[in-house]
C-alpha cells in the first residue's frame, strides 16, 4: 500500500486543487516530483484517480486530476486512518514530553 500520509494528501489536494500539474503537488507535499508521479500513477491504477486533459487548453499538456466515486471514499477511509495514526503519535508525544519535563525537574 501506498504510504498513507502521501496517498491522504495527495487525495486531499486533489479533491480541492484538480488543476494543478504533478510538480504543483510535489511543491505543496514537500516530496519529489517522482514520487508524486508514483503514487498518482498507483491511485489511478487502483480507479481512485481519473484523469482529464484540458482539450481547450493552449497549454496541450495540461490535465485534471478528478477522484472517483472510489477515490472519494479511499479518502474517507484513509482520513479515519491518517487520524488515528496523528491521535496515537500524539499521546505517544505528549507521553514523552511528560517525561522529559520530569528529567528536566530533576536537574
Amino acid at each position: 500500500m501506498l504510504d498513507l500520509s502521501i496517498s491522504y494528501s495527495l487525495l486531499k489536494t486533489l479533491q480541492a486543487n484538480p488543476e494543478l500539474s504533478q510538480r504543483e503537488l510535489a511543491k505543496r507535499l514537500g516530496v519529489s516530483l517522482g514520487k508524486v508521479n508514483f503514487c498518482l500513477n498507483a491511485l489511478i491504477e487502483k480507479g481512485c484517480v481519473k484523469v482529464n486533459n484540458f482539450r481547450n487548453s493552449d497549454n496541450k499538456l495540461a490535465y485534471a486530476y478528478l477522484l472517483t466515486p472510489n477515490g472519494v471514499e479511499q479518502k474517507a477511509r484513509l482520513t479515519v486512518e491518517f487520524l488515528q495514526l496523528k491521535s496515537q503519535q500524539y499521546e505517544q508525544l505528549c507521553g514523552e514530553i511528560v517525561e522529559l519535563q520530569r528529567e528536566v525537574s530533576h536537574l
